[in-house]
C-alpha cells in the first residue's frame, strides 16, 4: 500500500494544513506556548543548528517555514537535514514582506511548491528544500569554511610577522601615563547593543570605578548618559565635539607611516591627541592592546563581541587582527554581558536583603505591640514605661 501524500486535499484546497504559528519576535514565547503537533511553523533561522533544530522537531510540525535560508553557505550545519530525516517538510526564504502579513494564529496551508496561503489568498512563496539539496549545499559550505580558515590563518600569519614588535613589546602604544595602569577598564565600541549594555554596567561602574574608553562613536554614547571617558581611540570624524572636549585623551589610529585619517578635525577643534600606528585600523583592536600594555588589571569589552561563529561567517569585524589582540589581552578580558549577568545574581541577592530588614521591622513591632499590653497601666502608659526602662538600662552602660 502507497503512503498518502503529505499535500493531500482538505476542504478541496491542496497542500498541507494546519495553524500558522510565528515562531519569531516577540510573539515566540506565546506561540510556542500555544503550538500543538500538526502546525505549521514559521521561524527565521538562517544556517539552523542542530539544538535548534532538535527543538522543531520535539514540537512535531506539519512543516516548517524560514523566513531566511537554512543553509546560508556561511558554515556546514546538520540542521536541515534532521528536520528532513524527521520527515518533516522545510521551506525556505519566505521573505521579510511576506512575513509581515502574517496574521497571528490562524488556519493556513502550504503547497507542494512553497506557496503559503490563508484559504485561497497567498501570503507569500517560499522555496521548497530536498535531502538531496540539503546534503549539497551541505558539502559546499564544508568546502567553503576550509578555504575561508586557511585564508584567514594565512593572513593571521602575516599580520604577526609585520606587527610583532607591537605584540611582543609594544612598539608603538602610545603612552597613556597612569590612566588604565592597574585598573579596571571598560572599553565601549559602537556595535549593535552597546548602549544597553552601557545600561546594564552602570552597578560595575559604580562599584569599581573603571577606566572608560571610548571608541569611534561609542565615546559620544558614554557622554550622553552622563560618563566622562578617560581615553578616545577612534577616527575624530565621526565622534563629536562634546566628546571630544570631554578631557578625555584622544588616541587617533594610524597608518603604518604615520598618517593619521581625522587629524585636521583634532587641529580644527584645537586638542591634543596621540597616534597609534599599526597594521590594523579597528580602534577596538588598538583599545585592547592599549589597555593591556599599560597594565590594566581587567579589561571589559562591550559592544564588539568576537568568537569563533563570526570568524566561521566571515564577518567584517572579524579580522586576524582582532583574534590576535583578544588573545594578546588573554585571561584579563571580559566580555559585558558575563559582567551584566554576575550583577543581575547580586540584585537577586539584595531582594533577600529587603527581606531580611522587613522581617527585623516585623519582629520590633510585635515587641512593641506585647510592650503595650504587659502591665496594670493603659497601652500606651505600659509602652511609655517599657521605652524609659530600656533607656535607662542603656543608660547604665555608659
Amino acid at each position: 500500500m502507497g503512503r498518502m501524500s503529505l499535500f493531500s486535499r482538505n476542504d478541496d484546497l491542496p497542500g498541507i494544513h494546519g495553524t500558522v504559528r510565528d515562531l519569531t519576535g516577540a510573539g515566540l514565547a506565546r506561540n510556542l506556548k500555544k503550538f500543538s503537533a500538526g502546525d505549521i511553523a514559521v521561524v527565521d533561522a538562517p544556517d539552523i543548528s542542530r539544538p535548534a533544530a532538535q527543538q522543531l522537531i520535539d514540537l512535531r510540525p506539519a512543516a516548517v517555514i524560514n523566513i531566511s535560508q537554512f543553509t546560508t553557505g556561511a558554515v556546514p550545519n546538520f540542521g536541515p537535514q534532521m528536520l528532513l530525516d524527521a520527515e518533516i517538510p522545510i521551506f525556505e526564504e519566505l521573505g521579510a514582506e511576506a512575513h509581515s502579513r502574517l496574521r497571528g494564529s490562524k488556519k493556513g496551508r502550504v503547497t507542494e511548491e512553497g506557496g503559503l496561503f490563508y484559504g485561497e489568498d497567498e501570503v507569500g512563496a517560499a522555496v521548497p528544500v530536498n535531502a538531496d539539496e540539503a546534503d549539497r549545499r551541505f558539502s559546499e559550505a564544508q568546502q567553503g569554511l576550509v578555504d575561508h580558515m586557511e585564508a584567514f590563518f594565512g593572513n593571521t600569519t602575516e599580520f604577526i610577522n609585520s606587527e610583532a614588535p607591537l605584540l611582543i613589546d609594544g612598539l608603538g602604544v602610545p603612552d597613556t601615563g597612569s590612566l588604565v595602569s592597574g585598573r579596571k577598564v571598560v572599553i565601549l565600541s559602537p556595535g549593535v547593543r552597546h548602549r544597553e549594555q552601557l545600561k546594564d554596567l552602570h552597578n560595575f561602574i559604580r562599584e569599581y570605578e573603571p577606566a572608560l574608553i571610548g571608541v569611534d562613536a561609542a565615546a559620544d554614547t558614554l557622554v550622553e548618559a552622563g560618563y566622562t571617558p578617560d581615553l578616545i581611540v577612534g577616527n575624530p570624524s565621526g565622534i563629536g565635539s562634546d566628546a571630544l572636549r570631554s578631557g578625555a585623551r584622544v588616541v587617533l589610529p594610524a597608518e603604518p607611516d604615520g598618517h593619521a585619517p581625522g587629524l585636521e578635525r583634532i587641529q580644527d577643534l584645537g586638542i591634543g591627541a596621540m597616534t597609534f600606528p599599526a597594521a590594523t585600523q579597528s580602534a577596538t583592536d588598538l583599545a585592547l592592546l592599549l589597555s593591556e600594555y599599560h597594565g590594566a588589571q581587567l579589561v571589559v569589552n562591550a559592544g564588539a563581541p568576537l568568537g569563533l561563529d563570526q570568524i566561521f561567517a566571515d564577518r567584517p569585524e572579524a579580522t586576524p587582527a582582532a583574534l590576535l589582540a583578544r588573545a594578546k589581552v588573554g585571561t584579563k578580558l571580559v566580555d559585558a554581558d558575563a559582567v551584566i549577568e554576575l550583577y543581575r545574581v547580586n540584585r537577586g541577592g539584595s531582594t533577600a536583603w529587603l527581606w531580611a530588614v522587613l522581617g527585623i521591622l516585623v519582629a520590633a513591632a510585635a515587641v512593641i505591640l506585647v510592650a503595650g499590653l504587659t502591665g496594670d497601666a493603659g497601652f500606651t502608659q505600659n509602652l511609655i514605661d517599657t521605652w524609659n526602662s530600656i533607656a535607662l538600662t542603656v543608660q547604665s552602660w555608659f
